[in-house]
């Protein structure tokens, strides 16, 4: 690959370019589509040319300024489907851009890489907002200094292992109602509750790859245990597809010592004065001698 090569091609004022793209999704699935009337292939990737796809004009500056684009395309049951759409499969996927040669691929230049962001669809078709890398500086840096713990149970911050034995069942679901209230059978290894805040992620069937959050784990008179999440899984789950759900945390101090016997990996302050004592004002009658607050 060579971006000199296309340079020099697009020197000489007659042209063979195209656009193509490669979306790259979180489940691991890579889709190629180009705006070119014959397949293309490159980088072990194969770009469709029956899928309608075309792009506007990408925005981009020498700044930090977010570079953006948009990418229109139709609906194909052989690639970008509704049920995937709304089903979240591509959101936050990785998304590549190429200047191609189309007479010789080798001849190409990345012109764009990035995220899809929001997506709008309807009439057969999709419009999907492309984010460039810079988005990411849009996000909040830092630590927070609070009370509660800033990591993500599992995280790099947390260093937990949830395939630790007694944090996670696996196991076909029972009934589910709107793809959001799951069904078991008796879960006698865990307490009820165990569960709350912790993850539901599906491992088979339609849905798999898809995850959410537990807001409710209730276990009833007989035994039985209900799983409710926070969101529904926007993908269709029957009864005996694989399930896989992981303990929860509250982020307290006292959850992450006694529940998860983790509390040097404990990411929050939890002796951090409260707001109450922030604003508090002296008094005349105050100890003033410099000793504790507290004591």
């Amino acid at each position: 690959m060579t971006a000199a090569a296309l340079q020099a091609h697009l020197a000489t004022g007659l042209t063979n370019i195209c656009r193509c793209w490669a979306i790259n999704r979180r489940d691991g699935r890579v889709f190629g589509f180009t705006d070119h009337d014959l397949p293309l292939q490159f980088e072990g990737i194969s770009f469709r040319a029956d899928t309608g796809m075309s792009a506007k004009a990408v925005v981009q500056g020498n700044g930090l300024a977010v570079d953006n684009t948009e990418a229109l395309g139709v609906l194909s049951d052989l690639a970008i489907t509704e049920a995937d759409i709304d089903a979240g499969r591509f959101d936050g996927a990785e998304v590549r851009s190429w200047l191609v040669n189309w007479r010789n691929v080798e001849e190409r230049m990345l012109r764009f890489r990035g995220t899809v962001g929001e997506i709008r669809r309807g009439s057969g078709a999709f419009q999907a907002e492309l984010r460039g890398l810079t988005e990411a500086l849009n996000q909040p840096q830092g630590r927070v200094f609070q009370r509660p713990c800033t990591a993500v149970l599992g995280d790099a911050g947390c260093r937990f292992d949830l395939n630790t034995v007694g944090y996670f069942h696996q196991g076909p679901v029972g009934p589910v109602t709107r793809g959001q209230v799951f069904s078991f059978g008796p879960l006698e290894l865990f307490d009820p509750r165990w569960f709350e805040r912790g993850m539901l992620r599906m491992m088979s069937g339609q849905a798999v790859g898809l995850s959410g959050v537990i807001k409710h784990d209730q276990a009833k008179p007989d035994g039985s245990r209900v799983i409710d999440l926070w969101e529904p899984l926007r993908a269709p789950i029957l009864p005996g597809d694989l399930v896989r759900i992981e303990a929860g945390c509250d982020k307290r101090a006292e959850t992450c010592r006694l529940k998860f016997a983790n509390l040097p990996n404990f990411r929050g302050f939890p002796f951090i004065p409260g707001e109450d004592w922030l604003v508090s004002l002296p008094r005349s009658g105050d100890d003033e001698t410099g000793g504790s607050l507290y004591s």
